[in-house]
């Protein structure tokens, strides 16, 4: 069974002004937000009724600890074409709230570890179409690729960028790429991205594709400034450098199942052992999908969030 858990638009109290570079890291962002969209939907189909479903997924949350008084798991989830969403979403209000040309659309799809590469051009049009639905838009503007093993950490900007050299998976970057090539030419995607490139990196990337990026992101948290050497490669060939607070560790199968099992602010729909009810079976992160719409004239953040999927196995 595939699983789509969404945090909705966890943009509260209105749009917010944009401050960079951000200072909450994507992990501790999408954990805390699912558990409260979690909660949230519980809370508003509490007086639900429904029985289990045909599917076999219990009224029941179960865990006893965070999500008291909740509603049963088959009110707030629902089964949409093959896959269960956590929580059940109402496309009717699905949008935004102005034309789609005052809007700066971004999205960052991450690519996971845990799923198979020969998997990636479903996983990246599957994340694309569910942002274009919730935003309820025919296009992004920019498209970034996190690809898994990528990371900017030394003592200084050089070590990080020789670091970065030897890290992930070179062939199997440039066999992805063409997925998201596709998606531009078709027009959904108007720019594409990558993250975590130092410049070893970048130099080879390039010259293994057609359509090249107009963005590289990185994140100097844990070194100093940005490798001159890729300050130098990026404006020779006219890609922007930008500076994020993004992880590239978000969502391992640990993280998830804690979301979803019995255990403390656990959604209570795992059965965590052969006494619980609920879905059993083995649950495999495939990837997650950040988006942000903001408002062009006004700089300001309208909808922010993120989805995620998972394959649950038998």
């Amino acid at each position: 069974m595939k699983l789509i858990l969404s945090t909705g638009n966890i943009v509260s109290g209105g749009p917010s002004i944009i401050r960079k570079p951000g200072a909450y890291r994507s992990n501790l962002e999408l954990t805390n937000s699912l558990r409260s969209n979690f909660l949230a939907a519980q809370q508003d189909y509490a007086l639900a009724t429904d029985e289990a479903d045909s599917d076999g997924i219990e009224n029941t949350n179960g865990n006893g600890n965070g999500f008291h008084g909740a509603a049963p798991v088959t009110a707030w989830t629902a089964l949409e074409d093959g896959a269960l969403y956590v929580p059940r979403i109402d496309w009717s209000l699905a949008g935004l709230q102005e034309e789609r040309a005052q809007y700066d659309i971004t999205v960052k799809l991450f690519f996971l570890p845990t799923a198979p590469v020969s998997d990636r051009a479903q996983h990246a049009r599957a994340a694309l179409d569910h942002v274009l639905r919730e935003l309820a838009v025919p296009n992004v503007d920019l498209l970034v690729v996190s690809f898994p093993g990528m990371s900017f950490e030394g003592d200084c900007e050089w070590e990080a960028d020789k670091m970065n050299a030897t890290q992930g998976n070179d062939d199997e970057e440039a066999a992805t790429w063409p997925t998201v090539e596709e998606l531009h030419r078709q027009g959904l995607v108007k720019n594409l991205g990558i993250a975590e490139f130092g410049s070893e990196k970048l130099a080879r990337f390039l010259k293994r594709v057609q359509i090249r990026p107009t963005v590289n992101q990185i994140n100097i948290k844990n070194c100093c400034n940005v490798p001159p050497p890729l300050v130098k490669l990026a404006k020779e060939q006219g890609i922007e450098l930008l500076v994020h607070s993004d992880c590239t560790d978000i969502l391992s199968r640990g993280t998830l199942r804690g979301l979803l099992g019995r255990g403390l602010q656990g959604a209570g729909l795992l059965a965590d052992s052969e006494e619980d009810e609920g879905l059993r079976g083995d649950l495999t992160p495939e990837w997650v999908v950040k988006y942000t719409a903001v408002v062009r004239d006004r700089g300001v953040i309208e909808n922010k969030g993120y989805f995620a999927s998972a394959e649950l196995t038998e």
